[in-house]
């Protein structure tokens, strides 16, 4: 393509543009409910959710008692959605279904709801009540609609923030860890462990809890050491009777042998402690 013509299609395409704006800007100022409902539904179709959005804004309240309504109003909501403006869309999507329960989109709407709070879930290193309120929802929503179409999606997406907070969890624990603070670190796994018995993170955290609990004994005064080295062989026994393949298991191993011979010198300095 040569300079003229592409000169002159780029002049065309400022042509349509300027044009386009110009008749939405008309729309905008239109005192014309029906034309301006129509041009949103268009405007939606072709997927110019701004648009629509803008034009619904504005026949949304003169249209109530209309059968159009009740669709207007979820195309709003949809048109936030579409725009990733989540916790507007999950707010919309709940004034719908409350305002219209027995509509036959209120099931959409509700699914929607929650999945625009899942979308909204920040990640994990991040404070999580919204992720909460997200489950909260997506529960309430198999709940209502146990057989929906989409219960699988919202398990999913359950499951999604479940593991998301079962990350934050173990993180927090694993933190104490690094930082070197092994009392805490022990306290903070076995209540991960008990709190979260079947998250993908426990068979770490079992074993981090031996191990800790080794360091926290080993900085202990001469006193309380052989209590708490007996604590880590107990914690050693329980990982290896529920992860006897662990890949783990070999540094476990390591930690338990440590244990056991620091036992033995305690033993052979305390004869009194056999």
């Amino acid at each position: 393509m040569n300079r003229g013509i592409l000169h002159t299609v780029v002049m065309l395409c400022l042509l349509v543009f300027a044009t386009s704006c110009s008749n939405f800007q008309k729309l905008l100022k239109s005192n014309d409910v029906d034309l301006k409902y129509k041009a949103a539904l268009e405007y939606y179709e072709k997927g110019d959710y701004y648009r629509a959005n803008q034009l619904l804004e504005q026949v949304m309240p003169l249209m109530t008692g209309r059968e159009e309504a009740e669709k207007a109003r979820f195309y709003y909501a949809n048109t936030h959605y579409q725009q990733r403006e989540y916790m507007l869309s999950a707010f919309q999507f709940r004034t719908f279904y409350e305002t219209y329960p027995r509509s036959e989109l209120a099931e959409e709407a509700m699914f929607l709801q929650a999945k625009s709070l899942y979308n909204d879930s920040p990640d994990f290193e991040q404070d999580q009540t919204s992720t909460v309120t997200a489950m909260e929802s997506i529960q309430e929503f198999l709940v209502r609609y146990p057989t929906s179409q989409y219960a699988a999606e919202a398990n999913t997406m359950f499951d999604d923030l479940s593991a998301k907070l079962d990350r934050k969890s173990f993180e927090s624990a694993r933190l104490y860890y690094k930082l070197r603070n092994y009392k805490s670190a022990v306290v903070a796994f076995t209540n991960f462990l008990r709190e979260n018995p079947s998250s993908p993170y426990s068979e770490e955290a079992s074993y981090l809890r031996i191990d800790s609990q080794y360091r926290y004994a080993l900085d202990s005064v001469p006193g309380k050491q052989q209590e708490r080295f007996t604590e880590a062989v107990d914690f050693y026994q329980a990982f290896i009777d529920q992860y006897p393949d662990s890949r783990f298991l070999r540094s476990a191993e390591q930690v338990f042998a440590s244990t056991q011979s620091e036992l033995e010198k305690i033993k052979k300095t305390n004869p009194s402690n056999s």
